[in-house]
């Protein structure tokens, strides 16, 4: 009898220990391709490749975290003189830290909030069509992954940042350049969404169904979260974060300025040389720089921001080692 016992514990306990290993294999590396995004790839396009070389500004590192308006509020006219008129020609401009043609105008500038560099890309558009995103592989699935930059390269954006890892969660609105993928709601998500003619819109999932907001027009729905700024005015106080993450982060967001004008956002952090923002900080900065909405994406070693082929920040997970995290998804312009 108590061999009988023995047996079972010890079959159980190997039942136990195959289902925890298949769980997070599901999870985590199984890779699972549900669709092709292939209709949906944008036309190639031809940019000239060329280096990086902005130098990063100097900044008091003893700093608290309520000295970010005030730095941020010094820097709001370079933002403004930065960003150039559309060029009437169809003559394509392509530096270190901008790009330009007859659609498209990408300016790129770096900032130092509380001893962390930040990346600011200011786009505007002559279309909203140009405000694209892309699954890696080209594929919606579960673990299909891939560097921002070899996904940006893939679909030849101008400008990438990463998205908001849709893989990583079995649930939360998955809608990309006007395809819903995924309708399961996740509670409490609070989702950025992106319609037809480029305006922004901040909606809880559950409030309203995927299908409504592909039936209203939204074109790319994002659902990571929380928003930054809503209407002008910050959503997020400085005790807000996202889930487990710890206080300063690596951060990328999105904004918008104003029809068809809008700001890319990513943020070092996990370094001596860069500690991260928290969210209240983050939103702070976008708000002083005039965005009427802002949302937050995935962020810690997923921030990746690749302008013209070459990456501009320095992704790290740990802090020990500057890579790419691959990631589901980018957002990007071309």
């Amino acid at each position: 009898m108590k061999r009988t016992k023995h047996l079972f514990a010890i079959l159980y306990g190997f039942l136990l220990f195959a289902f925890t290993a298949y769980v997070l294999l599901d999870t985590f590396v199984i890779v699972r391709k549900y669709a092709s995004a292939e209709d949906e790839e944008p036309a190639a396009q031809t940019i000239e490749v060329l280096p990086f070389t902005a130098e990063t500004e100097s900044d008091d590192t003893n700093a608290p975290a309520s000295a970010a308006e005030s730095v941020v509020s010094n820097t709001v006219e370079l933002v403004q003189t930065q960003t150039s008129a559309l060029s009437e020609s169809f003559e394509t401009i392509s530096t270190d830290t901008s790009y330009q043609d007859g659609n498209i105008s990408v300016q790129l500038a770096q900032y130092r909030i509380s001893n962390t560099t930040v990346y600011v890309a200011d786009v505007q558009l002559a279309s909203a069509e140009f405000l694209k995103t892309a699954f890696a592989d080209n594929t919606y699935g579960q673990n299909v992954r891939a560097k921002t930059s070899v996904t940006a390269d893939q679909v030849q954006a101008i400008l990438a940042i990463n998205g908001d890892y849709y893989g990583a969660q079995k649930s939360g609105y998955v809608i990309r350049n006007g395809v819903l993928y995924r309708s399961a709601a996740k509670k409490n998500a609070e989702d950025l969404v992106i319609y037809q003619d480029g305006t922004f819109g901040i909606i809880r999932e559950s409030n309203i169904t995927a299908q409504e907001l592909l039936n209203n027009g939204a074109w790319n729905v994002f659902s990571f979260g929380p928003a930054l700024v809503e209407d002008g005015e910050l959503s997020v106080t400085v005790s807000d974060e996202v889930g487990r993450a710890m206080a300063s982060n690596p951060r990328t967001a999105i904004a918008v300025i104003d029809d068809l004008h809008y700001l890319f956002v990513v943020s070092d952090g996990r370094t001596s040389e860069s500690d991260g923002l928290t969210l209240y900080e983050l939103a702070t900065f976008l708000k002083t720089l005039g965005a009427k909405t802002a949302y937050n994406l995935d962020g810690g070693g997923s921030s990746t921001m690749i302008l013209n082929g070459n990456l501009i920040n320095n992704p790290t997970s740990s802090g020990n080692r500057i890579q790419e995290r691959s990631v589901s998804d980018i957002v990007y312009i071309g």
